[in-house]
């Protein structure tokens, strides 16, 4: 298959791009190339028009084959870009719009190394009842840049709802209390029948489009500067890991309905209006959609503590933390004792002043 690496014009090893600065770096002499702006631009895709188009399902594509043309060894991989399993040597491949929806946009990565260990320490100095133990996070040797694919959807909508207003109403009630007849005032709630139409435009409503990390994880890592997003170049990719989607288009718009219904919905309470709503039924119509495929940077670690593995991912721009983190069980007993002490303490200062 077709493929890019990229020659040092200092020593002719392979470079590859260099975190927060733009350019390809050689890992070897250190020359560096900035990357020039090509005039490109990110374009956006009719959803209807490339419905209508005949492709392959992604799960029937063949695996990437690439000969390494440092060493001349063969990888097989389903990803984008990756590296030499013999020599390291970073490796992308040129892809065509025949074989797989092509990246338009990709978001570079900004964080390096050493900016990813001042997360992670960050991070760890923030858990709650950690094991002292943590702090060793941001020696995890097993962190690795990866670019992950997610999609964008553009659409206008439309929606038409019927539900009902609550309007608050006050009621004077009697009882009685210890022998005594009381009154209280009582809110009441009248429900009116309600229906009307809303109307929203959402732009880049971002879903994943891999199934191999986290979704919990990759949620967390929001937001995404997304109008910062580069249109794709594979210069990109070099050095790093790229996932190719294994999520389809049209499965990623249903996915990204659902993100947009809770959108919709408030539009139709504050369209009810009142002081309390119940939409029951909503019926939206999804105008000019256009979609894109964009690669989002993504640092991959793992830690060892106890004999577990944990698994953390983190921003490549923002440096946002999200994974697993273990709990340390003597901390929690002394955070315990001290609670149960203090209310002791308030117990016994209470008791004192009652004699």
């Amino acid at each position: 298959m077709s493929q890019s690496q990229y020659p040092c014009a200092g020593c002719g090893a392979n470079v590859e791009f260099a975190p927060g600065a733009n350019a390809l770096k050689c890992p070897y002499c250190g020359h560096t190339t900035v990357l020039e702006t090509t005039g490109a631009r990110v374009r956006e895709h009719d959803y209807l028009t490339f419905t209508s188009l005949p492709r392959k399902p992604i799960a029937m594509l063949a695996k990437h084959v690439f000969v390494c043309r440092n060493c001349g060894a063969q990888t097989e991989t389903d990803q984008i870009s990756d590296r030499c399993r013999f020599c390291n040597a970073p490796v992308v491949a040129e892809l065509s719009p025949q074989d797989l929806v092509v990246p338009e946009a990709v978001l570079p990565f900004v964080l390096d190394k050493r900016a990813l260990r001042e997360s992670l320490g960050t991070w760890a100095k923030s858990r709650w009842f950690a094991p002292s133990g943590l702090k060793k996070v941001t020696e995890a040797e097993t962190a690795k840049s990866m670019y992950l694919p997610h999609w964008t959807y553009d659409t206008s909508t439309v929606t038409d709802y019927e539900g009902q207003r609550g309007e608050h109403y006050w009621v004077t009630e009697t009882y009685t209390e210890n022998g005594e007849t009381k009154t209280r005032e009582v809110q009441k709630t009248r429900w009116y029948y309600a229906n009307g139409t809303v109307a929203r435009a959402f732009d880049d409503v971002l879903v994943t489009g891999t199934t191999k990390v986290s979704q919990k994880h990759l949620d967390s890592l929001d937001p995404w500067p997304l109008p910062n997003a580069q249109p794709y170049r594979p210069e990109f990719l070099a050095g790093h890991e790229t996932l190719r989607y294994d999520v389809e288009p049209e499965s990623g718009l249903e996915n990204a309905k659902q993100k947009m219904v809770p959108v919709i919905e408030r539009d139709c309470r504050d369209d009810i209006g009142g002081d309390e709503q119940r939409v029951d039924r909503m019926h939206t119509q999804y105008n000019d959609v256009t979609f894109k495929l964009m690669l989002l940077p993504v640092w991959i670690a793992c830690y060892l503590y106890a004999g577990k593995t944990y698994n953390i991912q983190v921003n490549g721009i923002t440096g946002e933390v999200a994974g697993e983190r273990p709990y340390s069980a003597l901390k929690i007993a002394m955070a315990i004792l001290a609670a149960l002490a203090v209310i002791a303490v308030i117990i016994g200062v209470y008791a004192l002043s009652k004699h």
